[in-house]
């Protein structure tokens, strides 16, 4: 009995240092804030990789960006769509909006891929994503080139997948 209230209590402490430890949402700069009359419609959570190629350029050899790849889920934690090259973002009822990068800020944290704000245009049909004017990548973790192991020539065209998490935040114009 007395171990099991033990490893009670170690394992109540362990999950709010856990708890603790998660780093809260930084606030977004006012250089990716959306066109003016533009309003927040939702915002999904990504969860996949930022994929690199290692290549080969002007004698240098580095880690190129190739594409995300992730899912996209909703507050309740429902799976809602995906997002890809392009970029694109679609949702699971079909519509679907492709971006162009408007603007780019660094994360706050360390090894995060930037936070952006990008225009989109509709590329599908009738749905969820069809008025959406704007997209935010903000509170991303993970998902930059890898330090290392793209460094000689014998490297090019190896592949990397960095995992990565990302909020995606949609606007519409109203």
């Amino acid at each position: 009995m007395r171990t099991a209230k033990l490893c009670s209590l170690i394992c109540a402490c362990a999950l709010g240092a856990c708890a603790a430890a998660a780093p809260a949402p930084s606030a977004v700069p006012s250089v990716l804030d959306p066109p003016a009359g533009e309003k927040r419609a939702f915002a999904w959570s990504g969860r996949g990789v930022q994929i690199y190629v290692c290549k080969a350029s002007g004698g240098a050899v580095a880690w190129a960006f190739v594409a995300p790849e992730a899912e996209l889920f909703d507050a309740a934690g429902a799976r809602v769509g995906t997002h890809g090259a392009g970029p694109f973002w679609q949702h699971l009822d079909g519509s679907k909006v492709i971006g162009t990068l408007k603007q780019r800020s660094d994360a706050p944290a360390s090894g995060a891929v930037p936070w952006l704000l990008l225009s989109a245009k509709s590329a599908g049909g009738p749905g969820t994503l069809a008025a959406v004017t704007s997209v935010q990548r903000i509170n991303t973790g993970g998902g930059s080139a890898p330090a290392q192991g793209c460094s000689a020539a014998a490297d090019a065209g190896a592949r990397a997948r960095v995992p990565y998490t990302a909020e995606y935040v949609f606007f519409v114009s109203p």
